[in-house]
């Protein structure tokens, strides 16, 4: 795909199809006022006769007698007051798969000029948003429906009353192919099915990904976790023929610096809920309990791109949860990397017991802060649906540090308490732990749990339970996984690079490299 940056005047253009956004205030301004006046008031009507209201994600298609430009998508963005760089990836995606359907393959993108205050942030959201809506879940079919292929997409610099920085431009949309591609690259790795991503199928893509991006890579097979005394992670993969892996990628991008970031991710390509067998109802869409880990790898293929000045670790724990003869049966007990003994009453909670082991080795690595993310636990969608990521750890500072870069991405993420009443709800009367506390505050037991192996390292946990795959297409993306928190991960490496770890109460940090114009 070519993507291209120009300056030209919009009626100098000769454009197979334009995009165009617009605001529910019906205020027309930038490129829509210009289109509106070339087009002898299309827009304006579509308004007065209530075919938009210009409110998010609202289209109309208007084919033009204008040869210069044959068609064009009005998108609604909503309040005008509300607008963010982030909603530019719906925006964009929601054209790429409206128009490539109909098998238009050039693209012009219009900015609105809200955009002028983040250029870079802006440029990177819509390329991100316009890669992003090529991929569909069709990938098995031998015909797919509707294939969607994009040859070049052209942002539009030149407006009639402003002039948007075509360098920002540019490095903003570099940036967003590099992140657009690493997530369909992540949500492709989630698509394949169990049969297709094993533990050794998952670490076979780090491979090929660190030697792409160039990054450090190293895997634990089981013989080695044993010697890790990893029994946690064992435990889970003992029902399985396929074995486990302990996968890590590592970026270094501060040799001087003793800091290092580690981003864990929940690695389980298939989950049956082992001998606590799950529903056989929806359970091929266990393929995508290794959202999280995915994510992790995607992430990383990003910051080995970028070459943010900052070391990151990336690790990602492994295995099947299956019914096998070997399987760990409720009531059995295991030993996890820091000694704790866990007690195993429900089989289907196997994620916390992978990342015990996972969040104990990242700190044998020198993590000095982990991140986490998993689909944990089912009481995340109760809780918040399909719309937002549980959110809770150790360090009040760190989390709220962390909302307030994630929250910018189009991601979204909600602060949890990890009262001490829930540690005791979580010890066994016979080990350490319990690895289940049942339903009652089911993701916040989780996450207490968690918080055994982590000790004092300041640590945030990321139940994507709700939020990594999604069971209906929506305008700007197909059914399945998001990707998420791949660029929540992004956008916090960046700006830890960029400003350091910051305090909660700071009223001057600057915004991440993306957002600076």
């Amino acid at each position: 795909m070519q993507i291209r940056v120009v300056s030209d005047s919009l009626d100098t253009q000769k454009l197979t199809a334009l995009v165009v956004p617009v605001f529910s205030d019906r205020r027309l301004d930038g490129i829509a006022a210009q289109l509106d006046a070339m087009l002898g008031g299309a827009i304006t009507d579509l308004y007065s006769s209530g075919e938009i209201a210009g409110k998010s994600g609202e289209r109309a298609f208007l084919h033009t007698a204008d040869r210069s430009i044959k068609r064009v998508l009005v998108i609604g963005l909503g309040e005008r007051e509300k607008f963010e760089a982030s909603a530019l990836v719906r925006y964009a995606g929601a054209a790429v798969r409206h128009l490539g359907k109909l098998n238009i393959h050039s693209l012009a993108f219009a900015l609105p000029l809200e955009a002028q205050h983040h250029v870079r942030q802006s440029a990177s959201c819509l390329i991100e948003g316009a890669i992003a809506g090529i991929l569909d879940t069709t990938i098995y079919r031998t015909e797919p429906d509707h294939p969607i292929q994009i040859d070049e997409i052209i942002l539009l610099a030149h407006t009639d009353a402003h002039t948007f920085q075509a360098d920002a431009l540019t490095e903003g949309a570099k940036r967003g192919r590099i992140l657009g591609e690493a997530i369909n690259f992540t949500r492709t790795l989630a698509l394949r099915p169990g049969n297709e991503m094993t533990p050794i199928h998952l670490a076979t893509a780090a491979k090929e990904i660190s030697r792409t991006h160039g990054l450090a890579y190293h895997v634990l097979d089981e013989d080695q976790m044993h010697t890790k005394k990893m029994g946690a992670i064992l435990g889970v993969s003992r029902g399985s023929d396929e074995p486990a892996r302990m996968i890590v990628l590592e970026y270094t991008g501060d040799p001087s610096s003793k800091e290092k970031l580690a981003l864990v991710g929940k690695g389980i390509t298939f989950d049956s809920g082992g001998i606590s067998i799950k529903p056989r109802e929806n359970m091929e869409d266990m393929k995508y309990d290794m959202c999280g880990g995915a994510a992790v790898i995607g992430a990383m293929s990003v910051i080995g791109q970028l070459r943010p000045k900052i070391n990151v670790l990336g690790v990602v724990p492994a295995s099947e949860n299956l019914p096998g003869p070997r399987a760990t049966k409720p009531g059995d007990i295991h030993r996890a990397m820091n000694g704790k003994t866990i007690e195993v009453n429900n089989t289907d909670a196997e994620g916390r017991l992978v990342l015990a082991d996972a969040l104990c080795y990242a700190r044998e690595l020198g993590a000095t802060r982990i991140i986490d993310a998993a689909t944990l636990t089912g009481a995340m969608v109760i809780s918040l649906g399909h719309v937002a990521v549980g959110t809770m750890g150790n360090d009040e500072d760190f989390i709220k540090h962390f909302l307030r870069i994630a929250n910018t991405t189009g991601e979204r993420f909600w602060h949890l308490p990890l009262y001490e009443e829930f540690a005791t709800i979580v010890k066994s009367e016979i080990a350490d732990l319990r690895n289940s506390a049942g339903r009652p505050a089911g993701s916040l037991t989780a996450g207490k749990f968690l918080e055994t192996f982590v000790d004092k390292t300041p640590w945030i946990h990321l139940d994507i339970a709700g939020t990594a795959y999604l069971g209906t297409e929506s305008a700007h993306q197909a059914k399945g996984p998001t990707a998420v928190p791949l660029r929540a991960f992004v956008a916090f490496v960046e700006d830890l690079a960029h400003n350091g770890i910051a305090k909660s109460n700071s009223s001057t940090e600057k915004l991440h490299p993306a957002a600076r114009t």
